[in-house]
C-alpha cells in the first residue's frame, strides 16, 4: 500500500522488484508520476550518494520540481519506489514524518510563516519534534512502570530518562537559531516578521530553518527564481558554503553558472525523462544529446 496525492491508499507492491542499494542515500526505482492523464515523470531510476551535489536542469514543464518533491514524498509517486537511507518511503509502515526530519527542503517562494517572528520560524520544528520525543519517552517509561506492577520477576528496565525538559528544549533551539542567524549576518532580525525582509533575506532564513533540523540532505527547488537579480548572489553564496562543507544536495536550478561551479553531477531532464547526465564540465562542455544541445544554446 502507498499514499496518493489525496492521501487515499492505492494498491501496489510494498516490496520492490529490485533490491535497494544501501550505499545510496536516496534511490528511486521506476518512478512515475501522473496528474490525471498527464504523465509528468516517466519510469525514472536514479541514485544519489552522500556528499554529492546534484543539479537538475531543463526547460519548464520537464518534471524537475515534481521529481524533487517525490524524493521526500511531498508528491506521492503514481508508480515506482523512493528509498532514503534504505527505507522505502512508499511503504505505509515507514513513518514519513520521521524520515523527513533528515531531509531539508527549501522552496521557491520561501514558505515562511508570516504570523511568526524569524526566530519562531526557525525554532518551531525543532521544538515540536523534541517535545514529541520527550513525551514519547515519558509515555514509554510510564507504560513500562505500570506493566512491571504485574510482572513479578520478569520486569523490564525503563528507558533512560531524557536529560531535558520543555524549558531546556526551547532554550537550546533558540540558541541554535541565533547561531545560524549570526552565520548569515541576520541575527539582528530574530524578532522581526518575514514580511519586513527582502526576498534574499527571507530565502536565506528559509535555508537556515531547514538547517536547524540538522538534515543529512538538502533539497532546493529553484531557490533563486523568485528573487530580484541583485538578491540572487547572497542566496547562492550560502548554498555554495554548505556545498563546500560537504552537505549532500539536490538542486533544481536555472542558474547554469552556479550548476557548473557547485555541482558534482548535472542531470538534464526533458519530457519527464532523464535525457543526459554527467559531471558539469562534461555536460556543459561536450553535450551529446541534441535536445540538450538545443537547450544549452538558448540558456548559455
Amino acid at each position: 500500500m502507498k499514499r496518493d496525492k489525496k492521501q487515499k491508499f492505492i494498491k501496489t507492491q510494498v516490496t520492490p522488484v529490485e533490491p535497494c542499494d544501501r550505499s545510496a542515500m536516496i534511490e528511486v526505482q521506476h518512478l512515475t508520476k501522473k496528474f490525471g492523464e498527464l504523465k509528468v515523470l516517466d519510469n525514472i531510476s536514479e541514485k544519489i550518494f552522500a556528499g554529492e551535489k546534484v543539479a537538475i536542469i531543463g526547460p519548464s514543464g520537464s518534471g524537475k520540481s515534481t521529481f524533487l518533491r517525490c524524493l521526500n514524498v511531498l508528491e506521492d509517486p503514481t508508480d515506482g519506489y523512493v528509498f532514503f537511507e534504505g527505507n522505502n518511503l512508499c511503504d505505509l509502515r515507514v513513518d514519513i514524518n520521521i524520515q523527513r526530519r533528515r531531509m531539508g527542503m527549501v522552496f521557491q517562494h520561501f514558505n515562511l510563516f508570516n504570523n511568526m517572528t524569524v526566530l519562531k520560524n526557525i525554532t518551531f520544528a525543532p521544538v515540536h519534534v523534541a517535545m514529541q520525543d520527550l513525551r514519547r519517552a515519558q509515555l514509554k517509561n510510564f507504560s513500562l512502570k505500570f506493566c512491571n506492577l504485574f510482572k513479578g520477576k520478569n520486569k523490564k528496565s525503563p528507558v533512560p530518562p531524557l536529560q531535558t525538559n520543555a524549558k531546556k528544549i526551547k532554550e537550546d533551539a533558540a540558541a541554535n537559531a541565533l547561531r545560524l542567524l549570526k552565520r548569515i549576518g541576520l541575527d539582528d532580525k530574530a524578532n522581526v516578521y518575514p514580511s519586513t525582509l527582502s526576498g534574499g533575506q527571507r530565502q536565506r532564513i528559509a535555508i537556515v530553518r531547514a538547517l536547524a533540523m540538522n538534515p543529512k540532505v538538502m533539497l532546493f527547488d529553484e531557490p533563486t527564481s523568485a528573487l530580484d537579480p541583485e538578491m540572487v548572489g547572497e542566496v547562492l553564496q550560502l548554498i555554495k558554503e554548505l556545498a563546500d562543507e560537504g552537505m549532500t544536495m539536490v538542486i533544481v536550478t536555472h542558474e547554469m553558472n552556479f550548476a557548473k561551479e557547485v555541482a558534482t553531477r548535472v542531470i538534464f531532464m526533458d519530457g519527464g525523462h532523464v535525457v543526459e547526465q554527467a559531471p558539469p564540465e562534461e555536460l556543459f562542455g561536450n553535450p551529446k544529446n541534441d535536445r540538450l544541445k538545443e537547450f544549452l544554446s538558448k540558456v548559455l
